[in-house]
């Protein structure tokens, strides 16, 4: 029974199902040399298949490798780039300070023409100075900053004392040129003895300005800043416009008063300075112990702020006729793309990320644009 069907097997057309291939099958012999093939033929496309995929795998891998390499050179090329701008900016800078610093010796053994010659020549290479560290501030760490700030401040308060030891000038008063009444006599005599205040210890000296005066509208004109060292202090409840460009401008001791300047050609420095309005272009903005002040600026490096509340700012907003020129002359760029109005470092929060509550930003809806006197 056995054989029998067995037999019958052989010589029966049956269908068998190998994978995905339906296979006629007429004995035993034939069908194990089919199933041979096609586990052969298998075998070689999934070995192709296997060996394809490991080599785009390799090939992926590789590529990454090459990336991580590039990656890490730019990296290193980009810090060995910065790391080299910093050793650059202050070789360059200390060095022109100490040849700055030299020229201030020699000019104080001079006399006459000889002193006068080398004051301009520092104080053209300070207001240089000045500009060659605005232009560095993108890549400065802000300790570099600050003491870079801090050596050019000393730096220009020595340029004025040698100036003011080397060329004394002859004593004048400060008369308000008052658009109201003719100011009292004690007023009007107060300004006459008050040529070169000094206000907490000794500030750089300075030849104009005004000060001790109350409810007044003072006036200077360009002529009269023009490359000078001006001084505002204990003024209550003026109105002050300087027009033209000044070198330095010093406010000490502000109160209730609306300040405009024209364009300074280095730093304004403020102190003891209270519910005010100031109005300033400058290379540099130092203010110290100001209190409810709003500061319309022009500023082509960060300003600071120290021992300070409630300071407010908006960009510079006051024109008036021959301010382009006040600019050029100043070395200011007073492109609003360059106006550092709101780049503000307070040296008393140092809390990183975090605004400090000592200032802030106007807002649009209540700046000023108009400024009659």
């Amino acid at each position: 029974m056995h054989t029998r069907r067995l037999l019958a097997n052989r010589h029966k057309n049956k269908r068998r199902r190998t994978g995905d291939v339906i296979i006629p099958v007429t004995n035993t012999e034939e069908t194990a040399d089919v199933i041979t093939n096609m586990d052969d033929q298998a075998g070689e496309l999934t070995g192709y298949n296997g060996a394809a995929r490991v080599k785009e795998r390799l090939d992926k891998r590789h590529q990454a490798r090459i990336e991580d390499v590039e990656r890490r050179k730019e990296a290193k090329e980009s810090h060995a780039a910065a790391k080299e701008s910093v050793d650059y900016f202050l070789a360059t800078f200390y060095g022109e300070r100490a040849a700055i610093e030299e020229l201030l010796l020699r000019s104080r053994d001079s006399d006459g023409a000889a002193a006068a010659e080398k004051l301009e020549e520092a104080a053209d290479k300070t207001v240089h100075l000045q500009k060659f560290l605005t232009d560095s501030m993108v890549f400065l760490t802000t300790y570099d900053q600050r003491q870079a700030q801090a050596a050019l401040q000393k730096l220009q308060t020595s340029l004025a004392e040698t100036r003011e030891q080397a060329l004394p000038k002859k004593k004048f008063g400060f008369r308000a040129r008052a658009k109201a009444s003719d100011p009292t006599p004690d007023q009007d005599g107060a300004s006459e003895k008050c040529p070169s205040t000094q206000v907490d210890g000794p500030p750089a000296p300075v030849q104009c300005g005004f000060s001790h005066i109350s409810d007044q509208v003072l006036t200077k004109t360009a002529s009269e800043v023009q490359k000078e060292d001006v001084l505002l202090s204990h003024l209550s409840n003026c109105k002050v416009r300087l027009y033209g460009n000044p070198s330095t401008l010093h406010l000490k001791h502000i109160d209730r008063c609306e300040i405009l300047c024209g364009p300074v050609s280095t730093s304004v420095f403020v102190d003891h300075c209270q519910h005010s309005t100031l109005v300033l272009a400058c290379q540099q903005l130092r203010t110290h112990n100001a209190v409810d002040t709003r500061v319309y600026l022009h500023v082509t490096s960060r300003a600071i702020v120290e021992d300070c509340r409630g300071v407010s700012f908006a960009p510079f907003s006051w024109s008036y006729p021959a301010l382009e020129e006040h600019f050029r002359a100043s070395g200011l760029d007073p492109d609003p793309d360059r106006n550092n109005w709101d780049q503000v470092d307070d040296f008393n929060w140092l809390a990183a990320g975090t605004h400090s509550p000592n200032w802030a930003v106007i807002p649009e809806a209540e700046r000023r644009t108009t400024w009659e006197a």
